[in-house]
């Protein structure tokens, strides 16, 4: 599991504010740091804010950390969508620490590679909009 002790110390709300003012050094926030924030919305917010927030904010932080090219749109979407279906799972109040222990597989970085093939993830389309899974349905 990656490790998630580099935001630890911060709340919920410590940790948005962080991310929406791009406050993390764009090395900082890894891929436990995107699964986290987008629990918090989530939960805060629904699925479909979630989806606008997280879309909104992941493309900001790429083009802070003059790499707007790794903004994926589908990428980001699709981990909304795994997120969204582990919190209806369990919406439990939980850290995101003990959450996360319930879900494994949402650390695994290239768990999307079990839904999408590489040619259609690593298409120009999917990089700039929706493109359904080709391998197998998210849940």
């Amino acid at each position: 599991m990656e490790t998630i002790s580099a935001f630890l110390h911060l709340s919920d709300r410590e940790f948005v504010v962080a991310f929406e003012t791009c406050s993390f050094p764009p090395g900082d926030f890894h891929h436990a740091g995107h699964v986290r924030l987008t629990r918090i919305y989530l939960r805060e917010l629904g699925e479909a804010r979630a989806r606008q927030k997280m879309l909104e904010g992941i493309a900001k932080l790429a083009i802070q950390a003059g790499a707007p090219r790794k903004f994926h749109y589908t990428a980001t979407l699709a981990w909304v969508r795994l997120v969204a279906a582990a919190v209806a799972q369990d919406p439990s109040g939980v850290s995101f620490e003990e959450w996360i222990l319930r879900f494994p597989d949402l650390n695994k970085k290239d768990l999307l590679s079990l839904h999408f093939s590489p040619e259609r993830f690593g298409s120009e389309e999917a990089r700039v909009s929706w493109m359904e899974p080709d391998l197998r349905p998210l849940q």
